[in-house]
């Protein structure tokens, strides 16, 4: 298994793991590739689903180690206790400082395997606070109050501002730098240029909760090197 897995906290009754990209959480339907929750049961031989991340979303996921933490935790996930905060970068400039995007979620009626705001969905909340503006781009932290399937990339596409790279609700093309610099040239001995980013750029930043102790516990996965790489290059052309 190719992914060193990083651990942001472990107790005897859970493991909180900073998933990387393009890493499933847990097995899909055809058991097509190693899931997170597969390395984890090699390594422990048991462990329990709390709450998953889309396959290319990085970030803070936890998982149960046993099944008492894991009707603990699951049940404060359904009740919404829980915290749960995201870094997105998306297409265009949001003007807003900050707003509410509260849109009814369900699947669509078409196309197999999307999601869509339909006036028939589940309630789905999604809070957004304008971290960083550029002419092409912006920076956002996403709140959600609701847990749906792709509920921050259905909103954002709702709302006309996709996830980048996010090809389901949005137009998957990755961020090149010749796309944002003007005057970019490739270098004399490179035949093509590579993308500076090339996977959905949401991140799963913090996690708050209830231990079974009584304890807030607040665990944090840093933005990863690749979307502050983009950032970085935005900042240098604003």
């Amino acid at each position: 298994m190719k992914h060193k897995l990083e651990i942001l906290s472990e107790t005897d009754d859970y493991v909180a793991i900073n998933k990387p990209a393009g890493l499933l959480s847990i097995p899909d339907r055809e058991q097509s590739e190693p899931s997170l929750k597969d390395i984890l049961i090699a390594r422990y031989g048991s462990i329990l689903t709390v709450h998953r991340l889309d396959k290319e979303t990085s970030g803070v996921i936890v998982f149960a180690k046993n099944e008492t933490t894991h009707r603990f935790l699951s049940q404060q996930f359904e009740s919404r206790a829980t915290e749960k905060f995201y870094n997105g970068l998306v297409l265009g400039r949001v003007y807003e400082e900050e707003g509410i995007i509260d849109e009814p979620i369900g699947e669509h009626p078409a196309k197999k395997g999307l999601m869509t705001v339909v006036r028939k969905g589940k309630p789905s909340i999604t809070a957004f606070r304008l971290l960083d503006a550029f002419s092409q781009y912006s920076w956002l932290e996403f709140k959600i109050l609701t847990g749906r399937t792709h509920q921050i990339r259905v909103h954002m596409k709702h709302m006309g501002h996709p996830i980048v790279c996010d090809p389901l609700y949005g137009d998957g093309k990755p961020v090149m730098l010749s796309s944002i610099k003007k005057k970019y040239k490739l270098g004399k001995d490179v035949l093509e240029e590579k993308p500076l980013l090339n996977r959905l750029a949401l991140h799963a930043r913090e996690l708050r909760f209830t231990d079974m102790a009584g304890n807030t516990v607040s665990l944090e996965a840093p933005v990863p090197k690749d979307l502050r790489a983009v950032l970085q290059q935005l900042g240098k052309l604003t």
